[in-house]
């Protein structure tokens, strides 16, 4: 088939021709930024789930809703080597700057950039990687102490005011979340719990990996009272099978049962795997009608591209013997696996193998599911493992 028609997207969250399996995980963030924009209570909420699942389609998807229907969104990605001040203090001067057209939150609004005007000046002497430059007189004595609990929460106090007279609600989005040091992410929940507390519209809509539920109640022992934690995983088969079915029937070209029954099996269902497969496909089957033969033969081709691209890139932010303990995870299959098992394949105490485990899960590769045990955050890990570590086994 004409791979210039191909309408699959594989990519680092490029939205899927079709989105499917989120409707009610979608409709709970309208109904919680709703409830906030009506003056009532509502937890923020934290997506989390294993990489490849759409995490990022659907925090844009959420964006995207969110700003068409009146919010003003502050969107932002949580990277390794970035503090949250850098990160945050760009997207919401944008937001209050929208806020100040509005005569009905003029002043508020300006009060709120003055207040970041401060907070960006303190923050400068802590992280130094704050490089925004605001030309405008701060306000003595708000946001400006250098203490980033409080002044966050300063912060986020006004801005909240300036939502509210404008008569919306101030949401945050943010991505890997599981990235924000423990000392920064305690300080936004402190800055949110205030804002609850005083019932002003301000949400927290974030995503990450699944230790992002460990890392906000080390955080903070009452984040787990203050946020829903919605578990965002592989899609059930209905689904599954209209992800890969709608795009391709748009087109004129459908599948065989047993070609939707073999990608299936293949992909488990996760969302940029079922991108892959479909895409694969497109590019081999002669078509109008993908058969199980078709996916035979584009089963080498998706998995060159995943090993490549998806899998590669994070296998070589790994150290050698980081390389060796991730080996020896797949040597034991999907998983989850114990500390003591990985330690005994390794031959080394499990002592002794702590601080690289510690290290996996810093980078994103692994999570503690259980206490005493271990998983991988990438799905079909263990089995590009074995195909490009075979002298280990």
């Amino acid at each position: 088939m004409d791979r210039r028609t191909n309408p699959y997207a594989p990519g680092a969250g490029t939205p899927p021709p079709e989105l499917v399996g989120r409707d009610e995980l979608i409709e709970d963030v309208e109904i919680t930024l709703d409830r906030l924009r009506g003056g009532l209570a509502a937890k923020s909420i934290l997506m989390v789930g294993l990489r490849g699942v759409g995490k990022t389609v659907l925090l844009n998807r959420l964006v995207t809703d969110a700003q068409r229907r009146g919010f003003e969104c502050v969107e932002i990605e949580a990277p390794e080597e970035r503090s949250l001040p850098a990160a945050l203090a760009g997207p919401l001067n944008s937001a209050l700057i929208r806020m100040s057209r509005s005569a009905a939150a003029t002043r508020l609004a300006k009060r709120a950039r003055r207040a970041l005007a401060g907070f960006v000046g303190a923050m400068k002497v802590t992280f130094h990687d704050v490089a925004l430059s605001l030309d405008l007189e701060k306000e003595d004595g708000v946001a400006d102490s250098g203490d980033l609990d409080s002044d966050l929460t300063t912060l986020l106090q006004v801005a909240g005011e300036a939502a509210r007279a404008r008569k919306t609600a101030l949401v945050l989005f943010v991505d890997e979340m599981q990235y924000v040091e423990e000392r920064q992410l305690s300080a936004l929940l402190a800055a949110l719990h205030r804002t609850a507390q005083r019932s002003l519209p301000v949400a927290l809509v974030g995503s990450g990996l699944p230790q992002l539920i460990a890392n906000a109640g080390s955080a903070k022992s009452y984040a787990e009272r203050m946020f829903a934690f919605p578990e965002v995983g592989p899609l059930v088969r209905d689904a599954a099978a209209r992800a890969l079915e709608a795009p391709a029937n748009r087109l004129g070209v459908s599948y065989s049962a047993g070609a939707i029954g073999e990608i299936l099996r293949l992909t488990e269902g996760y969302p940029y795997f079922l991108q892959e497969w479909g895409s694969a496909c497109w590019r081999v089957a002669a078509g109008p009608k993908i058969a199980a033969g078709d996916v035979a033969a584009a089963t080498p081709v998706a998995v060159r591209e995943l090993d490549s691209t998806f899998f590669r890139v994070r296998l070589e932010r790994t150290t050698p013997f980081e390389r060796r303990y991730l080996r020896a995870m797949a040597e034991l299959g999907s998983g989850p696996h114990r500390s003591g098992a990985i330690a005994a394949a390794l031959g080394r105490p499990v002592q002794g193998i702590a601080p690289t485990r510690a290290r996996l899960v810093r980078k994103g590769m692994i999570y503690s599911p259980a206490h005493g045990r271990i998983a991988f955050t990438v799905p079909l890990f263990d089995q590009y493992l074995k195909r490009v570590m075979p002298a280990e086994a």
